[in-house]
């Protein structure tokens, strides 16, 4: 197990060529969002934008477009209920902030299951829906990164009693479904292919509702830029936690929103790659 630190996720960070254009970095799709859950949507795809996607479409409801229509003027938007059928034009698909539970969501992510092979980040509802339909876990494909919080990972893999637990759980089952599992909490487990990471960066104004939300974002701009999985994951997380680190400076742990950490996202990168 070793823990992540500033110099070895400088060494991951892809630098910018002057030349380079929108098409270079990827087309991030997110499907997130429903009727009283679309802070989710709009916070998620904040968090992807500023993480550097080329592109970025977001599927929401119908009913819920304009919110995210007027709140992320750079997004592209379709409406959920006109089902995408070219998913293989993305480069990197999240799925789940806010999307809820019920019939509609669960036949949207077992329509992408079945039609999109290359990796995706899973998290919140598309992680509730998988540990109730327990069979959707076979069909995740390889290097898919699941993001759960303990209480999402108790529903996927059973009860455990602690971290310690948690963390033999999580090893073995990413390694078994050919994962990277995002262990959220004090210090965020990585892991994937038996290798383990812990994170150190971020602090206590984490912990509040959106926080997931804008890591979705986050390791979805990152695959869609040509990060490995697991790459991405890393840096996700790490990034999360400086920019949370970052805003602290301002805020206090009460404070503290997740809209201060996304637009303290471009500090992180600069406080990684400049010194």
């Amino acid at each position: 197990m070793e823990n992540m630190t500033h110099d070895s996720i400088k060494k991951l960070i892809k630098l910018r060529q002057a030349s380079s254009n929108k098409g270079d970095f990827g087309h991030s799709f997110l499907m997130v969002g429903s009727q009283g859950k679309m802070g989710a949507a709009v916070i998620s795809s904040r968090a992807c934008l500023r993480t550097g996607t080329g592109l970025l479409t977001v599927s929401v409801p119908q009913d819920e477009r304009l919110i995210l229509q007027i709140s992320i003027p750079e997004a592209m938007l379709v409406v959920r209920e006109k089902e995408e059928d070219d998913l293989s034009k993305f480069t990197a698909i999240g799925i789940g902030c806010g999307i809820g539970t019920s019939k509609e969501p669960t036949q949207m992510l077992s329509h992408l299951l079945s039609q999109y092979s290359k990796p995706l980040v899973l998290d919140a509802d598309a992680l509730n829906i998988i540990s109730i339909h327990k069979n959707l876990l076979e069909k995740i494909p390889h290097g898919t990164i699941l993001t759960p919080h303990p209480k999402e990972f108790d529903r996927l893999f059973g009860d455990h009693k602690n971290i310690a637990e948690r963390t033999k759980t999580a090893i073995e089952k990413a390694l078994l479904l050919g994962i990277v599992i995002v262990l959220k909490g004090h210090k965020t487990l990585i892991t994937h292919n038996g290798n383990i990471f812990l994170n150190s960066t971020g602090n206590a104004g984490l912990a509040k509702g959106g926080s997931g939300d804008a890591l979705t974002g986050i390791i979805t701009a990152l695959l869609s830029q040509g990060y490995e999985p697991f790459e991405a994951a890393k840096i996700g997380v790490y990034l999360h936690g400086l920019a949370a680190d970052l805003a602290l400076e301002k805020q206090s742990f009460e404070s503290m929103l997740i809209t201060d950490v996304i637009e303290y996202l471009g500090q992180a990168f600069k406080v990684i790659t400049c010194e």
